[in-house]
This record gives C-alpha cells, sequence and structure tokens, in this order.
C-alpha cells in the first residue's frame, strides 16, 4: 500500500485514525460508521461497500484496519485476498466479510467470493452480514464472473485517490515523529526526488533507513542514505 501503510516500525498497525485521508474522508467516515465510534459496535447495514482506486491509494490498510476494529469488538470476520489460495467455506458466525484485491481473483476465489456474498446477505443464515470489498478497478470494469462483479456494485462505492506531495510530505513527517526520528528537509528531498514517489516504496524507504540507521548508531543523512544503499 504506497498512500497510507503507515503499519511499519514502530507502528501498531493499520488503523482508521492513523489513515491519512486527504480527499478520501467521505469514505474514511463512513467506515468509521460501520464499524461504531469510540469502539461500540452498531448494526451493520446489509448494503455492500466497495472501495476503488489505483494501486497505493490505500485500500489493504482500511481493509485490515476494518478488520481489526471489528476483532477489537470481540467480532470474528472472513478475510479473503488474491494470497489466499484456499478459501475456506463461508462461517455463520462471521459478522462481515472482507474482500481485498478482488480484481485478481482467480476462478476459486471468485467463487467463494460470491459464495461468502450471498451467504453474507441472506437471511437464511440470520441477520445480514457487512461486506466490504476493494479491487484496483471500479465495479463495472471487475474482470470478474458477472454474478459477483454486478453485487459489488451493487451498493456503496467510493474511489480513494492519492495524495498530493504536501499530503505525502506531511504523512512521512508524521511517521518518522512516531518513530521518534529527525527526518531533515534535505533528506525528505532527497527521497521524493530520487526514489518512487508513491508512499508504499518511500514507507519501505524510511523503514529500512531507520533500521540502518539504529545499526550503524549514526544520524539520518543523505550520506547515510547513500551508504545503505550501495551496502545493501
Amino acid at each position: 500500500m504506497k498512500q497510507l501503510a503507515l503499519d511499519i516500525g514502530l507502528a501498531t498497525g493499520p488503523t482508521l485514525d492513523r489513515f491519512f485521508a486527504g480527499a478520501n474522508e467521505a469514505a474514511l467516515q463512513h467506515l468509521r460508521l460501520a464499524v461504531g465510534d469510540g469502539g461500540s459496535p452498531v448494526p451493520r447495514s446489509p448494503v455492500p461497500t466497495y472501495l476503488w482506486g489505483e494501486s497505493g491509494v490505500g485500500k489493504s490498510h482500511l481493509l485490515k484496519a476494518v478488520r481489526e476494529a471489528l476483532r477489537e469488538q470481540g467480532s470474528s470476520v472472513g478475510w479473503l485476498d488474491a494470497s489466499v489460495s484456499d478459501p475456506t467455506a463461508f462461517d455463520e458466525r462471521w459478522t462481515a466479510v472482507l474482500l481485498d484485491e478482488v480484481h485478481l481473483y482467480n476462478t476459486a476465489q471468485q467463487a467463494a467470493a460470491f459464495n461468502w456474498f450471498v451467504n453474507a446477505i441472506s437471511p437464511a443464515v440470520g441477520s445480514p452480514r457487512w461486506v466490504l470489498a476493494a479491487g484496483d478497478l471500479p465495479p463495472a470494469d471487475l474482470p470478474l464472473r458477472d454474478d459477483l462483479r454486478s453485487r459489488l456494485g451493487w451498493g456503496h462505492v467510493f474511489q480513494l485517490h492519492l495524495l498530493d506531495e504536501a499530503a505525502r510530505r506531511a504523512v512521512l513527517r508524521q511517521e518518522a515523529d512516531a518513530r521518534g526520528i529527525f527526518l531533515s528537509d534535505e533528506v525528505m528531498n532527497y527521497m521524493l526526488g530520487r526514489f518512487s514517489r508513491d508512499l508504499g516504496s518511500l514507507m519501505e524507504l524510511l523503514d529500512q533507513l531507520d533500521s540502518f540507521a539504529l545499526r550503524t548508531q549514526r544520524a539520518i543523512t543523505i550520506p547515510l542514505l547513500k551508504t545503505m544503499l550501495e551496502t545493501e
């Protein structure tokens, strides 16, 4: 995740509070309402939610944050992403179904996702469960079986947008502060000017730089960054 993957280093993991929303405030507030404000469970709408946007806008961060928020409430959830080669059967104890990276699903994953979706919203299994899904493409353009694609576009659909440079700088500064390290403007300018400008890559670079600085007991400077790149 390149937009808001603040779940590295000293960070505690993806949370809704650690998502720097930028232009995505409407989607963030929708998810906050769905999981409950202040950790208090609320009845979740049976209407599904779908998040889409190019790689790096923070979709996986948000789904993982929702998963953790629900688990903290004592709820169990179904989780499926493209790395799950053998999806389990639908579990009636789940209170929500989370489907990440749907644009990458193979035939078996699509079948499992459709089965989970139908069971989640079916009154035959009790109260409808919330379905939250995410992919790189809008529902109509997903390379999926028709019945799954149409269901993913049935409810609330939010397009997520990448952060602009000012926001990327703010998130980098926030992450550095959370780690207790000093990231000078010169180092940040070097990172933004010489490396991939997507925030996920920048966060990975900051993670490596922080670890290298700790091992070498040196402050984070441009010479240190160059040394790290030459040796690792």
